[in-house]
């Protein structure tokens, strides 16, 4: 019995651990920090403050994937239940909105990538066609200069898309999945 008690502990104390590691605490003065100042619209419509977006990035970036808590904690006597509503509303809405806008980008970044480094090697693989003719027209040859670096400089370009912007893409899809998997709730300090 001793044995269960303790293998019930221990799955305790790491459960207990695997939620700080999923927590991240902001601290806000009002609820107006977490929206921009230059947007007179209610909370149900505001746009969220980039100061209070690029902290939360910073907060979650070493945070493994996976279902995090998201606690924004406000001055006691500035709770409202009912405002409080409206912001978590806003936020998962916001999240959710943008996690999908660049998912699309990301999956149409690679159709576009991978379509212009195809487009290279043909343009490459006609140049390179042209110039095993051997035919000393003017006309030919050209195409054959012009295909050539064209056909290198989209195969790259297509291949950066893919890898390097892509990477960076998927680094804002990582922040937008986790916070819009958050489970959010307000405390008092």
């Amino acid at each position: 019995m001793k044995i269960e008690e303790i293998k019930k502990e221990i799955e305790e104390e790491e459960k207990y651990k695997l939620l700080q590691m999923s927590e991240v605490s902001l601290i806000l003065d009002t609820y107006n920090d977490i929206f921009s100042s230059f947007d007179p619209r209610p909370y149900s419509q505001r746009s969220l403050s980039i100061d209070f977006l690029n902290e939360a990035k910073r907060a979650t970036r070493d945070l493994p994937n996976g279902q995090i808590q998201l606690k924004l904690l406000v001055p006691y006597q500035l709770r409202s239940l009912q405002q409080e509503t409206l912001i978590k509303r806003r936020l998962k809405e916001h999240f959710a909105k943008h996690h999908k806008l660049l998912h699309d980008d990301s999956r149409k970044l690679r159709i576009k990538g991978i379509g212009m480094a195809f487009l290279g090697v043909v343009f490459i693989s006609i140049a390179t066609f042209l110039a095993s003719l051997a035919i000393q027209n003017y006309f030919i040859r050209f195409l054959e200069i012009l295909l050539e670096p064209a056909g290198w400089f989209t195969a790259w370009t297509g291949l950066e898309d893919v890898y390097y912007t892509g990477r960076e893409l998927s680094k804002e899809i990582s922040f937008y999945e986790k916070v819009s998997q958050a489970e959010i709730t307000f405390l008092s300090y």
